[in-house]
């Protein structure tokens, strides 16, 4: 494949411009569309056109805001690894949206190796925390065995890998 075009999926391919577009958003998603173009060195209108089409096509997934976790009354955030005990696509499935329904769930990782999820919590302290993983996690049928580690720091990079992706035929 030539470093100019990156294909995304069947449909879509992403060239420098999209890539510059994406890094800039990914750092700051309220950009106005006039500075977005003229750091990227396009036109206002090819920017919102291109931005758009990349939405579309689901390359822009969406804009979030980053909130402070003590503002909202998280004191305490833990990543939890789970394994289950059994791995059928019924109890995957089942477990999965039993963690998207729990509102200290900040994220979740379907992972491959030892364990089967890794879930990113946050709680306000460490009392909550322990009830918690008690009642979301060990009194689970399905689940055989969890570790809980606590987050010191978070921090997000807001850098996208150097272009290309991937160099692939």
């Amino acid at each position: 494949m030539s470093n100019s075009i990156l294909k995304f999926n069947h449909m879509t391919t992403l060239d420098r411009i999209d890539y510059a577009l994406l890094r800039l958003l990914r750092k700051n998603a309220r950009l106005p569309n006039k500075d977005l173009a003229g750091k990227v060195g396009i036109a206002q209108s090819t920017a919102l056109e291109r931005v758009r089409k990349l939405r579309e096509d689901k390359v822009l997934l969406g804009y979030h805001a980053e909130i402070a976790p003590q503002a909202i009354g998280i004191g305490l955030q833990a990543m939890v690894s789970v394994r289950l005990a059994k791995h059928s696509r019924a109890l995957v499935d089942g477990f999965h949206a039993h963690l998207l329904a729990l509102p200290e769930v900040l994220a979740c990782y379907h992972v491959a190796g030892a364990d089967d999820f890794l879930v990113h919590v946050g709680v306000r302290n460490s009392d909550h925390l322990r009830n918690f993983t008690l009642t979301a996690f060990t009194e689970r049928e399905e689940v055989a065995h969890i570790e809980t580690r606590l987050i010191f720091e978070f921090q997000r990079n807001s850098e996208l890998p150097p272009w290309p992706i991937a160099d692939a035929d």
